[in-house]
Formats: structure tokens, C-alpha cells, sequence
């Protein structure tokens, strides 16, 4: 079955998140976005556990869906008629240890196969004394080599993923906090892990400049922190219906098992570029090198961008003003397509000239998707005659089927982000009622 997956996620136990993120809101969700195959997120808690454990029926090996008795939500809006969307058994784990003289502090997937092999997971990991309550995202003192041994000692089957591997401060490759490879980090381990995540402020190509990232797969989630972030990255998958075989394709690297991932402009990402929020500074990293990396109003070290830590450790041309060239040395199995979104309440809040949240562009995606199905399929298959009938109220059929062509296309406007900003992705000039 093709199936869109959004694998890393987090629930109402984690910090930081939308107490709306219960399963009857991910499902709700998971339906409007147009995603078959959602993580749970936090499966390390024993509280967010047991409410999957009761909240949710087998279906298929190492796959669940929500019990019909529980209780729903009320749709905030006509959901697109769709295969019910599965849960597999995932969460994130941080570890935060000295290696190298240097303090390291690395974020890691972690999918499990069943609910047995989550709770003797989880019993391990209190077992030796790490404290899985406080957090949906545990917080351990144990190096990463350990923590997937630990892993897969408890089963065989249980997959760990670099989470974001770019992300400065907590990632396997981040400027600030990680290491220069794969292997650095996970040591004699590292044969285990099938595959990376790009982390929104990076895509596919600018993985591709690492020749020693050839041999994973390379995967995109949301991490999504809130019910209506879901997808906002995700990866397309062909599998059948079971955990094995989502298993079989990340280790396979087979185009014809993971077919493609959904992303962020990376410009978006809030890690993009080199940069002092307080100060309001972004450089590129040529910039940014020609500063030593400090920055020019204060002269505190910039927080290193995503960027840049790819050109530093590029070992094949990476042209900064074209970053997302691929390569042509790069091997079949990893020059899968991506796709570039912009989602569709903010391509309709541009639109309109409104902020997502207004009424006028709330109503308006609740529209478009009564009548155009799921946002991905908005976003990705309608074809642009059939983008030019969906008539929402106050946005022309046409108007939106310009603006999804050119956003197709990549014809859109950047401000990359820096030390924690988001950046800003926006449409290039489209006629609309005038000009836009």
C-alpha cells in the first residue's frame, strides 16, 4: 500500500505541547492532512503508554488503530473520506553526555513493535535509573551507542532513527553539541541504524553532499508539538501492513519501498542560517565565516546554522547559492523526489492577506478541504483544472490553483531562519484580484 507516514511526533506528556494532542485529535488530523501512518510519539511514557494500550485495537502486526468507542472529538470540519490512519509505536529519546572532552546532547527515534517489546523497554530504561515520567521526551545521562544497544537487547525488531541530524544544539551532526559522523557517535552500533531524519531546516540534497550518508535512507517527519502540525514533513512509503515491512523499507534503501519525503523549504526551518536572535543577526555562512562566526553587534558566537555545518562537512560541491542541486556522483537509491509544501492554511492566509488563525482564512480551508479531499492532495495531485473549480469563499479557484502551481514549482520567496527564528517562506508574485 503507498501510504504517507509521519513517524515523529509528541503527545500532551511532553513539554512544550498542545494538550489537544489526543488520539482522537491525531486521527482527526492524520484524516484532514492525508496521512495513513502516524507515530504515536512518547511511547517511553508509561502514562501516554497505557492510554494508547486501551485506547487502541491491532490492526495488522505492529500497527493500531483508535477504538471505535472512544470518545471523538467533533470534527472542526468535514473530514475527507480515507482509509483509517494506523499508529505505530514510536517516541524520542535525548541523550545528554560527555564524549571527547565535549559535552554531546543528541535526540533519537526510537519505534518499537508492540506494546510488549515498548513496556520491557520502558523497564529498562527505569532500571537503570532514567527517569521516563517527568517527560514524554525522557532525558538520559547514557551515551547514544548505549542507549541502542540497550535498544536492541531489549528487541531485535525495534528501530532507532537520528532524530532532526542537524538541529545545532541536539543531533548527531549539530555544529553546537554533536559529531562529525554517524560512526563517531554510535561507534561499533552504527551498522543498526537504517536511516537519518533531515530535520525541517534541511532537505534531501543537502544530505546528499555527505557522501558518508549514502548508505541511509533518508526520512522526514513533523515532530509535530501540536495536532495541526502534523505532516508538516513527512516521507512516502510503499509497504504492506505491518511493522516488519516499514521495518524491511528503511533498511532496504529501495526506491521502490520509500518513494519520496515531504519538506519544509529548509529556509523555513529555524535553523537554517547562521545567526544572534537577540541581536536580530542572520548571515549566510560565507558571511558568517568572514565574522568568525561571532557576531557583529555584540560579538558573541553566532549559533551555528544548518548551512553551514553542511558545507563544513560536505565532501562533494555544495554551491551555497544553489544548495539543493544534487550531486551527480550520488547513488540511485537516495535520489528519491521531495516535495517542497507551503500548507494550505498559509498559502490561503497569503491569499487573502490574512493571519492563519482569522476567520475568513479558517473558513476557507475548512472549505477546500470539503471539496478537494485532504490537504495533500490539494497540495500535491489535483491537477490545475480541478485546483481552478475549488471555489472557496472570498479565494478564487484560479488564484489558488496559481499559487499551488508556483509553489510546485518552487517559485516562492525566502527569509531563512536563525538561532531558534523560523524563517519565512512565502509565494512569488501572483496575480490576484490585482497583484499579490
Amino acid at each position: 500500500m503507498r501510504v504517507i507516514a509521519d513517524l515523529h511526533i509528541h503527545s500532551p506528556y511532553s513539554r512544550a505541547t498542545s494538550p489537544r494532542l489526543s488520539l482522537p485529535h491525531l486521527e482527526l488530523w492524520a484524516r484532514i492532512k492525508g496521512i495513513g501512518l502516524l507515530g504515536t510519539g512518547d511511547c517511553t511514557h508509561p502514562l501516554w503508554l497505557g492510554e494508547l494500550l486501551r485506547q487502541t485495537d491491532e490492526a495488522g502486526e505492529g500497527f493500531y488503530t483508535l477504538k471505535k468507542k472512544v470518545p471523538g472529538v467533533g470534527p472542526p470540519m468535514p473530514v475527507p473520506p480515507a482509509e483509517t490512519p494506523r499508529f505505530v509505536l514510536t517516541g524520542e529519546i535525548a541523550t545528554i553526555y560527555k564524549k571527547g572532552g565535549k559535552t554531546r546532547k543528541v535526540h533519537h527515534l526510537v519505534m518499537l513493535p508492540d506494546f510488549s517489546a515498548a513496556m520491557a523497554f520502558n523497564a529498562r530504561l527505569e532500571g537503570m535509573g532514567g527517569n521516563i515520567r517527568s517527560d514524554g521526551r525522557p532525558i538520559l545521562g547514557m551515551d547514544s551507542r548505549d542507549l541502542l544497544a540497550m535498544l536492541l537487547e531489549t528487541d531485535e525488531r525495534a528501530v532507532l532513527i537520528p532524530a532532526h541530524i542537524w538541529t545545532p544544539w541536539f543531533s548527531v551532526l549539530g555544529a553546537e553539541s554533536g559529531f562529525d559522523s554517524v560512526e563517531e557517535c554510535y561507534g561499533d552500533m552504527a551498522a543498526n541504524i537504517p536511516a537519518i531524519e533531515t530535520g525541517l531546516s534541511s532537505n534531501p540534497p543537502m544530505n546528499w553532499a555527505l557522501k558518508s550518508l549514502d548508505r541511509f535512507s533518508i526520512i522526514s517527519n513533523s515532530d509535530a508539538h501540536s495536532p495541526d502540525k502534523l505532516g508538516r514533513e513527512a516521507t512516502i512509503f510503499e509497504i504492506e501492513n505491518s511493522f516488519s515491512s516499514l521495518r524491511g523499507a528503511l533498511f532496504s534503501r529501495s526506491p521502490a519501498a520509500i518513494l519520496g519525503t515531504i519538506e519544509f523549504f529548509p529556509q523555513e526551518g529555524k535553523y537554517h542560517y547562521d545567526g544572534h536572535r537577540k541581536c536580530g543577526v542572520c548571515l549566510e555562512p560565507e558571511a558568517a565565516r568572514d565574522a568568525d562566526f561571532l557576531c557583529p553587534v555584540c560579538g558573541k558566537p553566532l549559533t551555528r546554522g544548518v548551512m553551514s555545518r553542511v558545507l563544513e562537512l560536505a565532501d562533494r560541491p555544495v554551491n551555497e547559492m544553489e544548495p539543493f542541486s544534487p550531486d551527480r556522483e550520488i547513488p540511485a537509491a537516495n535520489r528519491r523526489p521531495y516535495y517542497s509544501l507551503i500548507s494550505l492554511k498559509e498559502l490561503c492566509a497569503e491569499l487573502l492577506g490574512l493571519g492563519p488563525a482569522s476567520k475568513k482564512v479558517l473558513a476557507a480551508y475548512h472549505h477546500l478541504i470539503e471539496k478537494g479531499g485532504s490537504e495533500f492532495s490539494i497540495l500535491m495531485d489535483i491537477n490545475r483544472l480541478d485546483l481552478e473549480r475549488l471555489e472557496a469563499p472570498e479565494l478564487s479557484g484560479e488564484i489558488l490553483a496559481e499559487a499551488i502551481m508556483k509553489m510546485r514549482a518552487g517559485e516562492v520567496s525566502v527569509k531563512p531562519g536563525y538561532d531558534g527564528e523560523y524563517g519565512r517562506v512565502g509565494l512569488a508574485k501572483c496575480e490576484a484580484n490585482g497583484e499579490h
